[in-house]
């Protein structure tokens, strides 16, 4: 393997696995109680909104026009509204207020709390998919940067290392929650940060013959789609039901915040003629 490709490996790994240091915050401390795990999947919402409108959505508008831009983002918009009538999703039931009540009050809340736990897991497995797909294109970056040398190649993992830490929170959160298991948070938290060192070696052996840049554009716009839908579909009725319209609404903004300026900070640290 070309040793530029290794260090591009390298430096792809230290952004991508800064994920386990959001899932390392997450399995240190207590599980939240319900209203504290809505608010925080309210700022994981905000998180793949900014990613997706705002980073996906709009370098393929910016790269590849308005109108093929939209047609792309739709398409993944429709593609996962497709899918998502085939992925069985677990419902909450209301409790009985029945006679029986003191008598299967304790299964009943059991019941209710076993469809919680699958509600957010399915939310959290969500959110590492979602995720993975932001990373993949940051490992191309980290691999097109580290062409260029090591200095910047180095800035630009470091910048992605930071940028990735609550992108580790978002996704060990819901799945610590949902299992109990610290091992499987942090497991799956590490796998979505995984994508870049993956994004390295495809750009590495597979971009420069086989994909033209306007059909990663729009393909990365699509996954742009998938995400907003995900996130709107999965992840917002979420975050009502357990901390309140008023207060997720709040914790949506603060995460597009959040990750606008992890984005803006990430754009400077690049070099005039690469972005993300």
């Amino acid at each position: 393997m070309d040793s530029q490709v290794l260090v591009a490996l390298g430096l792809s790994l230290v952004g991508g696995l800064s994920t386990s240091i959001g899932a390392l915050f997450v399995i240190l401390n207590p599980t939240p109680n319900l209203k504290m795990l809505g608010l925080l999947q309210g700022f994981a919402a905000g998180l793949m909104l900014s990613i997706s409108f705002l980073d996906l959505a709009h370098n393929a508008i910016n790269s590849i026009g308005f109108l093929k831009g939209n047609l792309w983002f739709f398409a993944g918009v429709v593609f996962f509204a497709v899918v998502a009538n085939f992925i069985p999703e677990p419902t909450l039931a209301p409790v009985s207020d029945g006679k029986d009540k003191k008598n299967k009050g304790d299964e009943g809340g059991k019941d209710i709390m076993k469809k919680h736990r699958r509600q957010v897991l399915f939310s959290g497995i969500i959110t590492a998919i979602g995720i993975s797909l932001h990373n993949f294109p940051e490992g191309m970056a980290v691999f097109l940067g580290s062409m260029k040398g090591l200095r910047v190649g180095l800035n630009l993992a470091l910048a992605i290392a930071l940028h990735n830490i609550p992108e580790g929170v978002a996704v060990a959160l819901p799945v610590y929650f949902a299992t109990q298991s610290k091992w499987q948070a942090f497991k799956l938290a590490t796998l979505s940060g995984l994508a870049e060192p993956l994004g390295v070696i495809i750009v590495a052996y597979l971009f420069p013959s086989s994909l033209s840049p306007e059909i990663l554009e729009g393909l990365l716009g699509s996954v742009g789609g998938v995400m907003a839908f995900l996130t709107l579909h999965e992840m917002l009725p979420l975050a009502f039901d357990y901390a309140g319209q008023k207060q997720a609404i709040k914790a949506v903004f603060l995460g597009m915040a959040f990750m606008s300026a992890s984005l803006y900070f990430l754009e400077i640290s690049l070099p005039e003629e690469m972005s993300l």
